[in-house]
């Protein structure tokens, strides 16, 4: 592709321009996903180059360190207490035994058994006192899983801690030999609300990020590689096992014809990227035109009509769209007004009952979220329009500009520079709007042509949607529904980093400052 100098671009036409810019657009992908993974293999050498030298550092420590020193190796925060540390030594120490605890008491068993799941399912006995057959609950996958993961996560933080044991020790042994004073006890604690106060506020808001975020997320990972569903629930009808790559290979593989998990996601997934686009660029434009509209000078009640707008916001979705779904239902006022104003002869299909009537219902519920999309935008979008300067308008009046010529070259630029990273969380959000779809139409029609297995797949179903049918049932398919929610991350984050690399505000951030 040709590159233009800025004076070469100014030369060419508008159509020139916004051809120039659209290829100029689809050929930085492949350069910016090219980054990404360049970006990853950096990071995986950079990464073996730190553990390197981590291992290196625990050698010499070893090799150059006194008895106190060498003593922390084995005996945490002992090396701490002998030089004096006392308080410092004893919070290694009882980690240290409390560590040692759970893995003899209940560690080393959630361990063990994480390879196979359990061992012992629910099986029949025969119960002498009742003289009857029983069944007998084994092993539970699910905990064996969860604690599993839970004790790997322990043991983590178990070896950090060992190590900055060690590096403490190994500070501490300097420091003697210089001749400097070590930190006390109140000196420590004394820092924790000084200057390493920092510390002290992330402490908890990290460890619950660890627990309610991260956990959940490799948990979530992990089930994708195991047969976890409704009748292999782990405990009550049967354990689950490992299955390796198949729940992938599934998903994505297409022997079999239409009728197979790739066809369906593929499909899905097409749909779920239009309605992205058009859910963020609709409510875009039209709530960035409301606002301008409101804020045109003449226009009276501004405060009345923005106050109408917000009252959507007020409202509930669960029950705004609740009651929208049943008006344009067959027997809703809607198809009841135009009957009886003789408009039409039969009811209108709006939410699409028959799977003929596919393209319907996807308008509809676009149509009807820029009703709940609008006021947003319309409240970022006043905003951002009372602090563009009046004096570019006043400029460009004077150089014989028209409104849309203001629209193209001040106002529509400004609003993109400031708005675009909310044009991206609103597309990914949109991709897994459940609200809107589950709401209105459930996810109908139905479509036929999708695997059975899929959990009855709509044709107005999101990735979100689909997800949210596998998991529920009593043949629920956790291990897919984990193989999805692992391909969506995929494909978002693709998204994310691509567009977000071109943005025009992370590109050129000194534009308008």
């Amino acid at each position: 592709m040709k590159r233009y100098s800025d004076l070469e671009f100014l030369k060419l036409s508008k159509g020139q321009k916004f051809t120039y810019k659209l290829v100029s657009f689809f050929a930085s992908i492949p350069r910016a996903i090219g980054r990404f993974f360049l970006g990853i293999w950096n990071f995986i050498k950079k990464l073996g180059t730190t553990i390197g030298g981590e291992f290196a550092d625990i050698y010499t420590t070893f090799k150059n360190g006194d008895w106190k020193t060498r003593s922390s190796f084995l005996v945490m925060g002992l090396g701490s207490i002998a030089r004096g540390q006392v308080l410092r030594g004893l919070l290694f120490l009882l980690f240290e035994a409390v560590f040692i605890f759970y893995m003899i008491t209940t560690g080393g068993y959630w361990i063990s058994m994480l390879p196979s799941l359990g061992k012992v399912g629910p099986h029949e006995e025969y119960n002498e006192i009742l003289d009857s057959y029983t069944t007998v609950y084994g092993d539970n996958s699910f905990k064996i899983l969860l604690y599993g993961v839970l004790t790997i996560f322990f043991i983590a933080a178990f070896i950090y801690t060992w190590r900055l044991n060690v590096k403490q020790n190994k500070i501490a042994q300097e420091y003697e030999k210089a001749g400097r004073k070590l930190k006390s006890g109140a000196d420590d604690l004394r820092s924790l609300v000084d200057e390493q106060f920092y510390k002290t506020l992330l402490a908890l808001p990290l460890l619950g990020i660890l627990i309610f975020t991260v956990m959940p997320i490799v948990f979530m990972i992990l089930v994708a590689f195991t047969n976890y569903d409704g009748t292999h629930d782990g405990f009550n009808n049967a354990l689950f096992s490992w299955a390796g790559w198949a729940n992938f290979k599934t998903m994505l593989s297409w022997e079999g014809g239409g009728n197979v998990y790739s066809a369906t996601f593929g499909e899905v997934l097409t749909w779920t990227l239009i309605w992205a686009f058009f859910a963020t660029f609709t409510n875009y434009f039209l709530g960035m035109f409301v606002a301008m509209m409101i804020n045109k000078k003449g226009i009276r009640l501004k405060k009345a009509w923005r106050t109408i707008l917000v009252l959507t916001i007020a409202i509930p979705q669960f029950i705004s769209l609740l009651y929208v779904s049943k008006m344009f239902a067959k027997n809703g006022i809607i198809n009841g007004l135009l009957l009886n104003w003789g408009w039409i002869d039969q009811a209108i299909d709006f939410w699409g009952s028959t799977a003929h009537n596919a393209l319907l219902p996807r308008v509809m519920v676009i149509v009807i979220n820029i009703w709940i999309g609008i006021p947003y935008l319309m409240l970022i979008a006043t905003g951002i329009l009372m602090n563009i300067p009046a004096d570019l308008y006043e400029s460009s009046r004077i150089d014989g500009a028209n409104a849309w010529q203001q629209y193209t070259k001040i106002t529509l630029p400004y609003m993109l520079f400031i708005t675009g990273p909310y044009l991206l969380t609103s597309f990914t959000s949109n991709m897994n709007n459940f609200n809107v779809i589950f709401l209105l139409t459930g996810g109908n029609p139905i479509n036929a042509a999708a695997s059975s297995a899929a959990g009855s797949v709509g044709y107005t179903d999101l990735l979100i949607t689909w997800l949210f049918k596998i998991t529920t049932g009593a043949g629920a398919q956790y291990y897919m529904a984990s193989v999805i929610g692992i391909l969506v991350f995929v494909v978002v984050a693709v998204i994310s980093l691509v567009v977000y690399n071109v943005l025009p505000s992370i590109k050129n951030e000194e534009d308008f400052q």
